[in-house]
Formats: C-alpha cells, sequence, structure tokens
C-alpha cells in the first residue's frame, strides 16, 4: 500500500524506461518533481531535457506541447491546477483538438496534458470547470479518474496512442493509500468504457472524480436505510460510456442522480443529455431526473466552505431518498 502520488511516480518511471520519446515539462515539473511529488526524483534519474521547470505560462506550455508532439515526441505537458487551464483554453480548443481533423488525419499531436482539480478548501485550486471543457476541447479525450491507480491505467493507455488528451487527477486522493499493481507501467485502461462500482436495484448514481468516493460512501450508509444504489464511474467524458452502462442501468433502476463538483448546468448536464438522449434514458425513467453539483460559487476556505460548498455524503444522501420517497411515499416518508 502506498500514497496515490508514489503509485504515479512508479507508473511514470517504467514508461519513461520504456519510451526514450516520453518527455515532461511544467511549473515545478524538473527539479522537485512537481507539486505533488508525481514525477520525484525522475529528473535526476532521465536528465533535465526529459524533465523539464517552465515559468508560470499556462499558453506557451501546451503551445510547446504541441509541437515537440507533431515532431514525433511523447510529450507530457502539465498545467499546474485545473483552474488554470482558462490560460492555455485557446491553443487547446482552437490548436490542439481541432488538428486531426482539420488534416482530415494527416497531422497527429498525441500531448498529453497533466492537470489536477476537484475537491479542496479555498477558491483557488478547487475548480472544476468541466462544463467549459467539454464545451470548448470536443477533439481530446478527457479522462476523470478517480484514484491514481485508474490515473496510471489511463497514461499507461495514452502514451502508447497516438491520440491527445487531458487528464484530470483527483487533488485530495495523492496522500490516499493504493495497492501499487505488480504492472504499475503497462496495465491499461480502455477510454470510453464506463466502470460498474456498486450494484442496486433502486437507483442509478453517475459520479467521476472526487465526489465518486463520497457517492461509495453515501451508498453504504443508504443501504441500512433499505435503498439499494447502483454506482457507476463513466471514467471518462470525452468518450462518455461507449457501452451504454449507465442506460442499462436505468432500465432496471427507473431513477436517476447524477454527481459533480461542477456548477448547476454544466458537465451534470452533459452527462444528463447523454443518457436521456444519447442512450435512450429517458423511456426507462420512472422518477424526474436530479443532478446534485457544486453551489454557484467558489468554496470559501475552510473545511466548512468546503462541505457547503461541494456535495457532501448528507446532500446524497438526501438526494437519493428523496427520489425513493416520490417513488414510494408510504415506505419511504418525506424527512421534511
Amino acid at each position: 500500500m502506498l500514497d496515490g502520488r508514489e503509485l504515479l511516480n512508479a507508473c511514470f518511471d517504467a514508461n519513461f524506461e520504456r519510451d526514450k520519446t516520453i518527455v515532461a515539462f511544467g511549473e515545478d515539473v524538473g527539479a522537485i518533481g512537481d507539486v505533488n511529488q508525481g514525477f520525484a526524483g525522475l529528473q535526476l534519474k532521465y536528465g533535465d531535457l526529459r524533465l523539464t521547470d517552465t515559468g508560470i505560462r499556462e499558453a506557451t506550455i501546451i503551445g510547446q506541447g504541441l509541437g515537440l508532439a507533431m515532431r514525433g515526441l511523447k510529450p507530457i505537458a502539465e498545467i499546474q491546477y485545473l483552474d488554470y487551464i482558462l490560460y492555455s483554453l485557446n491553443v487547446l480548443s482552437d490548436d490542439l483538438a481541432t488538428l486531426s481533423y482539420r488534416t482530415r488525419g494527416g497531422q497527429k499531436a498525441p500531448l498529453i496534458v497533466r492537470t489536477r482539480g476537484h475537491r479542496l478548501e479555498g477558491v483557488w485550486h478547487s475548480g472544476s470547470p468541466l462544463g467549459l471543457i467539454l464545451s470548448s476541447m470536443r477533439g481530446l479525450h478527457i479522462c476523470v479518474p478517480r484514484d491514481m491507480t485508474q490515473a496510471a491505467g489511463m497514461y499507461n493507455t495514452l502514451l502508447r496512442s497516438d491520440e491527445p488528451a487531458l487528464v484530470i487527477e483527483c487533488l485530495n486522493g495523492y496522500r490516499l493509500k493504493e495497492r501499487l499493481p505488480a504492472n504499475v507501467g503497462e496495465f491499461t485502461i480502455p477510454l470510453g468504457k464506463a466502470e460498474l462500482l456498486r450494484e442496486g436495484a433502486d437507483v442509478t448514481v453517475v459520479s467521476y472524480g472526487s465526489t465518486l468516493r463520497i457517492v461509495i460512501d453515501a451508498a453504504a450508509e443508504l443501504e441500512k436505510m433499505g435503498i439499494q444504489v447502483e454506482v457507476i464511474d463513466p471514467q471518462t467524458l470525452y468518450p462518455f460510456d461507449l457501452e451504454n452502462i449507465s442506460g442499462k442501468s436505468l432500465k432496471k433502476t427507473s431513477k436517476l442522480l447524477i454527481v459533480d463538483e461542477d456548477v448547476p448546468g454544466g458537465a451534470s448536464a452533459y452527462i444528463l443529455q447523454n443518457i436521456l438522449e444519447v442512450q435512450k434514458g429517458y423511456y426507462s425513467l420512472d422518477a424526474q431526473p436530479k443532478t446534485l453539483c457544486a453551489k454557484e460559487h467558489r468554496p470559501p476556505y475552510g473545511s466548512d466552505g468546503d462541505y457547503f460548498s461541494k456535495p457532501s455524503e448528507d446532500d446524497i444522501i438526501e438526494a437519493v431518498y428523496s427520489l425513493m420517497s416520490d417513488a414510494d411515499p408510504k415506505k419511504f416518508p418525506p424527512i421534511y
């Protein structure tokens, strides 16, 4: 059992050893091995041409990655926090995301943009602007791993492919313990394949990233109340659930809740549209589908600010119970 940051470090180490074309760069990536130590010690091992510090200029970091990728290297360009993806949005959206399309597949740039976001206490470094990303980066894989094991599997997949991607790690997961896979630099996770994490017959809950751990905890509490929750992790938002796992689950439960940390109408609306329209989930509904998102502001500093600004375990329990109460008020009388 290792810290999540150590597991990622082992993954990157194995891949840098395997493929000499992989390079990584960004703010604090080189000498200290990034702010969360995913690259710790690797500059000393592989040299400062392969792991490099940059200045605080996100647009230039992505431009550098685009150029390196088009010239045959496998770059990992780090944007230190997801909040600051805004400063590189024009290059990501107008250049990287459209490159293969506007050249009819004649050019490619397998750039991996590595960043971290979601849950944290404070106005900065706590953003989850997935709606913004989904609206502007069609053409990239958007990976939202729930832990560092999943992130490692996605990096292993992407570092063997020739397509660009954005990987958003969970900022509060670097010191959580995970079991180190024996093949940490080899195992791969298919992109676009959702994972059924917990089976249940009453309500389908779809979530990703940091909120997924809270959903799992809430599902355990709801089971004590006689409510079986089916939990689905889409793993990637582009592409989204290509095997229609969510729609198939909804056929069984007839009730749907989507939980995430974006503002209302952001990524949750995108997921809802996919499930109800693309996967024909509308025809399986027995109750109004619900979304549970962050408030329309950044969380103020401190644990209380985080608790009240983003979905908590209590919020999820209340939302699921409300769905059950609407369907069967005699068995699940309204709480208030």
